[in-house]
């Protein structure tokens, strides 16, 4: 399938999601790898993470990027030769890539029942607006683990957790937007949020 959707938040930064409906054959098969993601896409026991990895260097593609293009730091955090931010993700049928001239985090999360049993884990300050008989509010979780993942990914720093240093304010869900705090180490950081749904996932991506 072509790509799924795009937005563009503002004239610096992008946001592009991949639909995975090809086989892994046809996914691979226009793609350029490097030997390093060709060793590590041919070593993943999942096709369904074969394909989301895949699926991924499309969405380079239709930035006008390629898989060379793309490169990981110590701690598991993308780069782009080129300067620009860049943040990953892929959940079973949907990937999707954020690149910007600020730093960028992206996450997708199919919405699912069984968030609400590990949400302590993630949850603390949210729990103050959070109503577990709200009809929404398995939806509000997976907006929360998705921007706090988010958060993760553009601090990529060890040592972070999602309960104890990400803080997100409240926010409705059909707004689309909300803010999000990092308290770490005596210093608070702001950042501004996205999210949007579709065919049962839940997209959140946080820009500087």
């Amino acid at each position: 399938m072509p790509l799924y959707k795009t937005i563009q938040p503002s004239s610096q930064t992008t946001v592009k999601i991949w639909k995975i409906t090809e086989s892994y054959n046809d996914l691979i098969y226009p793609l350029d790898l490097k030997p390093k993601s060709l060793e590590r896409v041919l070593g993943m026991k999942s096709e369904l993470h074969q394909r989301g990895f895949l699926s991924v260097r499309h969405l380079l593609r239709a930035f006008g990027y390629t898989d060379q293009d793309l490169y990981y730091d110590t701690n598991g955090k993308p780069h782009l030769k080129d300067g620009k931010h860049i943040s990953i993700t892929h959940s079973f049928t949907f990937s999707g890539v954020i690149i910007s001239d600020s730093e960028v985090g992206i996450d997708i999360e199919k919405q699912r029942q069984k968030i609400a049993i590990i949400a302590k884990k993630f949850v603390n300050y949210e729990f103050s607006y959070l109503t577990e008989n709200d009809e929404q509010y398995i939806k509000k979780l997976t907006v929360i683990w998705g921007i706090k993942e988010s958060l993760y990914k553009l601090f990529a720093t060890p040592g972070m957790l999602f309960k104890d240093h990400f803080l997100v304010i409240p926010f409705v869900l059909k707004d689309g937007e909300t803010v999000a705090w990092i308290d770490y180490k005596h210093k608070k950081y702001r950042y501004n949020t996205c999210f949007l749904e579709f065919e049962g996932f839940t997209c959140a991506f946080v820009t500087t």
